[in-house]
């Protein structure tokens, strides 16, 4: 089967579009969108695939795709921008802002702690129900009435889908907007991209829903102890599956659901594109059709690692590491390796900046693969991106 590809790609960046084609076979991609920009140019855009399986529309530059949580950086920008501003300190303590916050013993947690992922509220307390996630009120006051799972900076654990509505909490007490207004209105808006936390129904007919990978000629067998770790680690009461979908709230298929991405999610549904994704990501580390989002040293700042090092991820089990609400890299998300910031997301998808490079990198897809970091597709990507930048 032949597969569209159209878009950009400067002269010296052709093994990327090599790369990018070559995942279509060896990946099972079904659409998908790569975009690079270096040193202030968009040396990548490009699109391929299909909108879904059935082959009958081009993934194109109108094509828009969920990302799950490459939208936690986006919303960690947003933060970092009022901490430049002097409208918050990561050091504040949460009540400071949030004062409801302050029950169960919360009332020490500082914003630091909050976005890193050690306040040990990846769940919710009490029965949930899709509704209630989905009303900004009823989820951020249940989240202000739960008790930590751990003692406040005692640990780290991935908030999947917590972290969007607490660091948004923190945002819409300080700014006054929602996240996902605050995202259009002082990031997408000012770049001339497009960002949605909280997806307007007139763009819903351009989203590609996420699917699941082709079927690819390379066999792979999953290791039944593999398959048994996975299950221990991951499966139903654990707190990875408590934190991933909310004990189940938000399940198969959810995110397909017009209404939740509607809703503003500021962990998980944020929709956009490639090339959009790495021009926010060029303007923390420069200016950008005009715009600079942050300083060096807010960007630095916010970029800087402080999750103990080795210290396994209560909710992944693995080690993560973690800045002001980016991930930053490590064995679990390398990106492009030493300084490099940003998000993936499940399935796939991943946005970063490495300022030693001057290097900001996009890839979102609709084809879901099994994994929350590292995706091969991703990764072939960012090494043969890497290579480029560095011969330069």
């Amino acid at each position: 089967m032949s597969i569209p590809v159209s878009g950009t790609i400067s002269p010296g960046w052709e093994p990327v579009r090599d790369v990018f084609v070559a995942n279509f076979e060896a990946h099972g991609e079904v659409g998908a969108g790569v975009s690079i920009v270096h040193r202030g140019e968009c040396v990548v855009d490009l699109v391929g695939g299909f909108t879904d399986k059935s082959d009958a529309v081009p993934y194109s530059r109108d094509t828009l795709q969920l990302v799950f949580s490459t939208t936690k950086g986006i919303a960690a920008i947003a933060l970092a921008m009022l901490v430049e501003r002097g409208q918050v300190d990561y050091d504040d303590l949460v009540v400071e802002h949030w004062p409801e916050f302050g029950q169960h013993g919360k009332e020490v947690a500082t914003i630091s702690q909050l976005v890193s992922h050690q306040c040990g509220l990846y769940a919710v307390d009490g029965p949930l129900t899709l509704d209630d996630a989905l009303d900004w009120n009823t989820i951020t006051a249940r989240l202000a009435a739960t008790a930590p799972r751990w003692p406040i900076g005692s640990a780290h654990g991935y908030h999947a889908l917590t972290y969007g509505w607490l660091i948004g909490e923190i945002i819409r007490r300080v700014d006054g907007r929602s996240p996902g207004r605050f995202v259009q209105e002082e990031i997408a808006g000012p770049l001339g991209v497009e960002m949605y936390i909280g997806l307007p129904s007139e763009h819903e007919p351009r989203v590609s829903d996420v699917t699941t990978q082709r079927a690819t000629t390379k066999k792979s067998k999953v290791d039944p102890k593999v398959a048994a770790m996975i299950e221990k680690f991951m499966g139903p009461g654990t707190p990875a599956h408590d934190a991933l979908s909310l004990g189940g709230v938000f399940g198969e298929g959810a995110f397909n659901q017009p209404r939740v991405r509607a809703a503003e999610i500021p962990a998980a549904n944020g929709v956009s594109n490639a090339r959009s994704l790495a021009t926010i990501y060029a303007a923390t580390m420069r200016e950008v059709n005009g715009v600079r989002l942050l300083s060096t040293e807010t960007r630095e700042r916010a970029a800087h690692t402080v999750t103990p090092e080795n210290e396994p991820d209560k909710c992944l089990v693995l080690g993560t590491t973690f800045g002001m609400g980016f991930m930053t890299s490590g064995p679990f998300v390398p990106m492009a390796g030493p300084g490099s910031f940003g998000h993936p997301g499940a399935g796939g998808s991943v946005a970063f900046a490495q300022p030693s490079r001057d290097f900001a990198f996009a890839y979102v897809m609709n084809a879901m693969s099994a994994n929350l970091a590292g995706d091969p597709r991703s990764q072939d990507l960012i090494k043969a991106a890497s290579s480029v930048a560095d011969s330069l």
